[in-house]
């Protein structure tokens, strides 16, 4: 063999060798992690660790008679068919199962998540886990099962707190949900299916979410972290372990997760907690005024820059509000100081009141700005059936009016409480018309356009045409029971 031959034949040899010792170290090197990855990953061990035995698993039974499936035990899921609460389709079928009860009859059983708040056995979940139910059932981390007593449910905001004959249980730590941040880490844990106290991460994608259409009070944290049937009164916790809220519901068309979960503020779930403890109960305030949010028609058709504040549809006879000399029209801007986003915002605030409270609204009417005080009343069944019905959000428009009016039918006017000659009848709508995009619906009773009484077709028009010219239209309208205002941009 020639020395040249031989070079040859060595130089890919050693160049083999190198390069399965570079590769060699390249690998050892990518399999160290990161130290801030390790660390990391141990903040997840550890939260899990710390969390995961204070989470319960409750089932619920009921005796159903003859009823059919689902029906007098889930109105939450009836009344908001577009969400799959958490015992929605695919979990009934599995996990909602009727079968003979003890004396023959059949029963309901039902299953969520809930944790424990004090050593005492005290426990915090949803309300619409364990409400009209018949027995409930807690296990513990330990496997040790519970029979639970009710202490209170309070459907409005779907908390409920219930307990077990225990002692020296570990109990939950409460985080400050008012300083959460969007992309903050977080993690739920629950039994999702079943599937005792599975833990599952992602971040917060949202906060401050209303008009979901739940629950009576809204104030949702929004998140990708996996939540699915079961999870239901189960903790979302923060990346110290703190439980900043409670999982309630999700998003889907599937019945499973599709990475849009809802859990209620630790903040707003303490304060019905400590309430529920207690009085058994929770007693809210009132003012008694339908709100709706403002858009950006509205807003600018009152003289407003932003869609900031609730803007005030109707005042109930009688209340709060009425003696304070609150008015349909007025934007209420602030409460006790504090900005008013929306309308969801303000009926959050005002119902965490106490009845007789004073408090001082800022006011934004014909162009200026004052406060009043008002003195909250409490927020009762009797109060609320003299209320008038939710005022739906109006939406902005454009294109010709393409409507269709009449004087209110008589028969229409005694139903809905109007003096004869107030007000015009929607009779029909062109659809695409400006009409119809900015809300009106057949049947609605238009009192006011930009602030004046109308009464006739003729002067209805009149108003139509200086509309056109300001650019902006906005009308007061009755519907039902319910005075809203509907406003949109004329170009």
């Amino acid at each position: 063999m020639t020395q040249l031959s031989f070079r040859r034949r060595l130089i890919p040899t050693v160049t083999l060798a190198l390069v399965f010792l570079i590769c060699s170290v390249v690998t050892a090197v990518k399999a160290e992690a990161p130290p801030v990855l390790k660390q990391l990953d141990d903040a997840y061990v550890q939260v899990a660790e710390k969390v995961t035995p204070e989470v319960v698993n409750i089932s619920s039974t009921k005796k159903v008679g003859a009823s059919p499936m689902g029906e007098g035990m889930d109105p939450f899921f009836r009344n908001f068919p577009q969400f799959r609460e958490f015992f929605g389709d695919e979990f009934g079928k599995q996990f909602k199962e009727q079968h003979p009860g003890r004396q023959g009859g059949p029963t309901q059983v039902a299953m969520g998540s809930g944790f424990v708040v004090s050593s005492d056995g005290m426990i915090l979940t949803n309300a619409h886990v364990v409400k009209e139910m018949d027995e409930i059932k807690v296990t513990l981390s330990g496997k040790k099962t519970y029979t639970a007593k009710v202490i209170g449910i309070d459907a409005d905001s779907d908390i409920a707190v219930i307990k077990i004959p225990a002692t020296s249980l570990p109990a939950v730590s409460f985080g400050d949900s008012s300083k959460l941040r969007v992309g903050q880490v977080v993690m739920a844990i629950g039994n999702p299916f079943g599937l005792n106290r599975t833990v599952t991460s992602g971040i917060i994608s949202a906060t401050g979410r209303t008009n979901v259409g739940i629950i009576g009070y809204e104030d949702f944290i929004q998140t990708d972290a996996a939540i699915n049937p079961g999870n239901s009164g189960g903790p979302l916790v923060n990346i110290d372990g703190q439980v900043i809220g409670i999982t309630t519901a999700i998003a889907t068309k599937s019945g499973g997760y599709q990475g849009i979960g809802f859990a209620i503020p630790s903040n707003s779930a303490k304060i019905v907690m400590d309430e529920l403890i207690k009085h058994g109960k929770v007693t809210r305030g009132l003012l008694g005024v339908n709100i709706q949010d403002l858009n950006e028609s509205l807003a600018k058709s009152f003289g407003l820059t932003d869609t900031n504040g609730a803007l005030v549809a109707q005042v109930v006879p009688g209340s709060p509000a009425e003696k304070a000399g609150i008015k349909a029209g007025d934007v209420i801007l602030k409460f006790n100081g504090k900005d008013v986003t929306g309308a969801a915002e303000l009926k959050n605030i005002v119902g965490q009141e106490k009845p007789g409270t004073v408090v001082k609204l800022t006011v934004f009417r014909d162009k200026k700005t004052f406060d009043v005080n008002a003195t909250v009343s409490e927020r009762t069944a009797a109060a609320l059936a003299e209320a008038p019905g939710a005022a739906p959000s109006g939406s902005a428009a454009s294109a010709d009016l393409g409507i269709t009016l009449e004087k209110v039918p008589a028969a229409a006017a005694e139903k809905m409480g109007l003096k004869g000659g107030v007000g015009l009848a929607v009779k029909q709508l062109t659809p695409g018309g400006v009409g119809s995009r900015m809300g009106l619906q057949e049947g609605d009773v238009i009192l006011e356009i930009d602030g004046k009484g109308v009464s006739d077709v003729s002067a209805f028009n009149e108003e139509v045409a200086q509309a056109k010219k300001n650019k902006v239209l906005r009308l007061k309208i009755q519907r039902g029971s319910a005075t809203i205002f509907l406003a949109t941009g004329l170009d």
